[in-house]
């Protein structure tokens, strides 16, 4: 398996639709992450979810997914399921975050994503963000939207355990889903562990990636 590594990782923003999503996306890789570098600046910034108890659990949970990390987390009031309506806004929430960051990588939600507000804020993110490495993560739905990622972040076996069991522990508002249960987890980067030559992993998809086979000749 072909690897490309960054020059430099010292800042990361996160960015979420809904509180969980970034839990579910890229928890692995975020745990994975600040295990790697203690003191990662992390912008993490949620759509909706402010002033709710979902907050309460969004907070509790990125601090025990972002362990030693100077994690900075913003966590806006605009309505679940409306964000195309709410356009203005989280374009704005993202200029902003823009101009207090010049992180060295970002997740978010994909493109291709069904759920109308990950989907939205997907689309966003390159019009403030327009020269970043940018890696969109996949998220189990009813919708079956799971495509053929492109990228993938192998999770040692502890991690790819630790994940399931935070996301069990901090987001108890959301274990009635009938899709959001450890098995769905676990299952899925298994299957991307699979197609990456680990026992599990998290997969992400790429819009737009620049190399230089030059660099260190």
């Amino acid at each position: 398996m072909i690897g490309l590594l960054p020059a430099r990782l010292g800042e990361v923003v996160a960015l979420g639709a809904h509180c969980d999503d970034l839990a579910i996306g890229a928890g692995g890789t975020l745990l994975t992450l600040c295990a790697a570098r203690p003191g990662l600046r992390v912008h993490a910034l949620v759509l909706s979810g402010g002033g709710t108890g979902r907050e309460e659990e969004e907070r509790a949970a990125l601090a025990a997914f972002c362990p030693d990390a100077d994690l900075r987390l913003n966590v806006l009031k605009l309505p679940d399921g409306r964000l195309p309506a709410y356009w203005q806004e989280a374009k704005d929430a993202l200029e902003e975050l823009r101009r207090a960051s010049d992180p060295d990588l970002i997740l978010a939600p994909h493109r291709a994503d069904a759920h109308q507000d990950h989907r939205g804020l997907a689309e966003l993110v390159p019009t403030a963000f327009r020269d970043h490495l940018t890696l969109g993560y996949e998220i189990v739905k009813w919708d079956g939207d799971l495509g053929r990622p492109s990228l993938y972040q192998p999770l040692r076996p502890e991690v790819a355990r630790e994940k399931v069991a935070l996301l069990q522990r901090h987001y108890p508002s959301q274990r009635h889903r009938p899709w959001y249960d450890p098995e769905a987890f676990i299952g899925l980067a298994r299957i991307r562990g699979i197609e990456c030559g680990a026992r599990y992993a998290e997969a992400f998809h790429a819009s737009k990636l620049v190399i230089d086979l030059t660099a260190g000749g």
